[in-house]
């Protein structure tokens, strides 16, 4: 439970930087979106915790067939936070190519607001849709399970932050880590920022990969997602993409084309008609090489 315990642990600071956000930036929140953001916040967490019951037997058993004995220490703690922020965006690059996993991932992405509430907004179906899966080659590798559990936390802690339009650019560190103005550009669905800037907590992957993009400050952020869906509503929120996407695959006319709509680039929920001509230019950008 470790992941849940050290988010509720910083539960009060992430709260106190919400409060200070809305009480001096207002116009950046609506109500209802943040409401839905804590509901589906609180979704995740119980889902997430109820997972881990279900699979902490599992990532022993694969420790016990670990490929060498890494003894805990400094430096091992400092390689497997670098290997689980690889691991990263590796899962989040995944995420919005993969029509499986964007499944549970859009729910992050379907906020038209970006501010510190929104780094709440998660999916309970992450277990499903299978991130778990992306930190097991640590476990095989030789890092035990809560070492694992622990860097995956404190990631996903320092995202927390990344989630403000009211940081501007941070010098040097845009050269080394994922900062608001990096995350502004992962989050806009202007051309041109669409599947660009996974990092986690390290920016480097995305300029290693190809996947970098700076953000422009003379062009602001648009938030969303193609064909935004237009409610408040947290279950529909959650599983709009699941249904469209089964949709499609049991309307396929072979296994290998449902096959395909599973796990291939994913789309648009909402019909083509109600999403914007602009909208429907940034959705035709090329997939990343």
């Amino acid at each position: 439970m470790s992941v849940e315990l050290i988010l509720l642990a910083l539960s009060p600071i992430f709260w106190l930087c919400i409060g200070y956000e809305f009480i001096k930036y207002r116009a950046r929140y609506d109500i209802k979106d943040s409401l839905a953001n804590t509901a589906l916040a609180i979704m995740h967490q119980g889902a997430d915790a109820l997972s881990l019951l279900l699979l902490m037997p599992l990532f022993y058993w694969l420790f016990e067939h670990r490929l060498f004995d890494i003894e805990l220490s400094l430096l091992s703690v400092i390689c497997a936070f670098l290997l689980q922020d690889f691991l990263y965006y590796w899962f989040h690059r995944a995420s919005h190519n993969v029509h499986w996993l964007w499944a549970a991932h859009v729910v992050h992405h379907s906020s038209t607001r970006m501010n510190f509430s929104t780094a709440f907004r998660q999916s309970l179906m992450y277990p499903v849709a299978g991130m778990w899966l992306f930190w097991t080659p640590m476990m095989l590798l030789g890092f035990d399970p809560n070492v694992v559990l622990i860097v995956v936390a404190c990631n996903l802690a320092f995202q927390f932050f990344v989630h403000t339009e009211i940081i501007g650019k941070l010098g040097w560190l845009e050269k080394l880590f994922n900062t608001p103005s990096h995350h502004r550009v992962h989050h806009a669905i202007n051309p041109g920022y669409i599947d660009r800037n996974f990092a986690g907590v390290l920016i480097l992957w995305d300029k290693l990969f190809g996947t970098f993009v700076e953000e422009d400050l003379n062009k602001p952020c648009r938030y969303g997602i193609i064909g935004q869906i237009d409610t408040y509503n947290p279950v529909v929120i959650s599983f709009h993409q699941w249904l469209h996407m089964f949709r499609q695959a049991l309307r396929a006319k072979s296994l290998a084309k449902g096959a395909r709509v599973l796990f291939s680039y994913p789309t648009s929920s909402v019909p083509t008609e109600t999403v914007t001509v602009a909208e429907k230019n940034a959705k035709q950008l090329p997939a990343i090489d």
